[in-house]
């Protein structure tokens, strides 16, 4: 009776290995890139997992190799119990390192410079511009040349650059579509910069890469790359449906909530980002604290 019950559960360890490997072939997030971006971080990544195999691989295999010669029934294992100094091994033991330390800086020097997040990308069209504010625990994006803004929903035409100025309304965090590459912080007060692209049409998940409270786990957004026809048609829709984000607005929105439901706002008030920004870099909690807020000069007692 127990040779069918192990046979049973090897059968069972072997369709859930299975199952492990088909779902861990499914192209998904940094390894299945949507943007030029994205596929030069992929690149990047690639070529430094190689760099580090060439190290990794030979010191496996010359270990297994050791240990089977050198077994205790080999007896055409020479052991030698006198210590001797063998420049010729020390030599490659300490150069193949170095030079992979080398190669490896060499990558990411070159990496992290050609993947700056402030460069613009190159393209025919022209670049979408979009503010990013990080809300508890909620993105807002605002479009200040169309008007709009949304909440965790991003739609950007497919082919068209965007060019991202990022912040937060209250702790750090983190903007990262995994598909579309470089994640970015946003820190309260400051303004961080981001370029992406992505090429063709789809449905990209966004989440917040750093951890900030309870309402963590929901901070998520979807990007939407649309045809530039379709995007134009958000737009409109957006105008004619949308409520106002005024002061009054952005402090009812700027109040911590979880699980936020995705919405749109047909106008939002002028330089909402940069008052967003100077609000939180003169200390004041009036944006996290959902109180209409004003410039800080004009605050009582400030």
């Amino acid at each position: 009776m127990r040779l069918p019950l192990a046979r049973s559960r090897l059968y069972r360890l072997v369709l859930v290995g299975v199952a492990l490997f088909v779902a861990a072939c499914r192209p998904v997030g940094v390894l299945d890139p949507q943007g030029p971006i994205a596929a030069a971080e992929r690149l990047v990544l690639i070529n430094s997992l190689a760099i580090m195999l060439v190290v990794v691989v030979p010191v496996i295999i010359t270990t297994l190799a050791f240990a089977w010669w050198y077994r205790a029934s080999n007896p055409r294992a020479v052991r030698s119990l006198d210590v001797a100094y063998e420049g010729r091994i020390e030599f490659v033991t300490w150069s193949i390192p170095a030079l992979i330390v080398i190669l490896l800086g060499g990558v990411t020097w070159i990496g992290s410079h050609q993947l700056d997040p402030k460069a613009p990308i190159a393209a025919d069209a022209k670049p979408l511009r979009v503010d990013v504010v990080a809300l508890d625990w909620k993105w807002l994006f605002i479009y200040p040349d169309q008007g709009i803004a949304a909440v965790n929903q991003l739609v950007v035409p497919a082919g068209t650059p965007v060019q991202f100025r990022l912040t937060s309304a209250t702790v750090m965090n983190s903007f990262f579509v995994p598909q579309l590459g470089s994640q970015i912080y946003t820190m309260a007060g400051m303004e961080t910069h981001l370029n992406l692209l992505a090429d063709k049409p789809g449905e990209y998940p966004g989440i917040s890469a750093n951890y900030s409270g309870d309402g963590f786990a929901d901070m998520r957004f979807t990007v939407n790359a649309v045809l530039p026809g379709d995007f134009d048609k958000w737009i409109a829709q957006a105008h004619g449906a949308g409520s106002s984000l005024d002061a009054a607005g952005y402090a009812a929105l700027a109040k911590p909530s979880k699980a936020v439901p995705p919405a749109t706002f047909g106008s939002v008030e002028g330089n909402l980002f940069e008052r967003i920004v100077n609000e939180t870099a003169a200390g004041s909690d009036n944006g996290a604290a959902g109180a209409a807020w004003c410039p800080p000069a004009l605050q009582a007692g400030g």
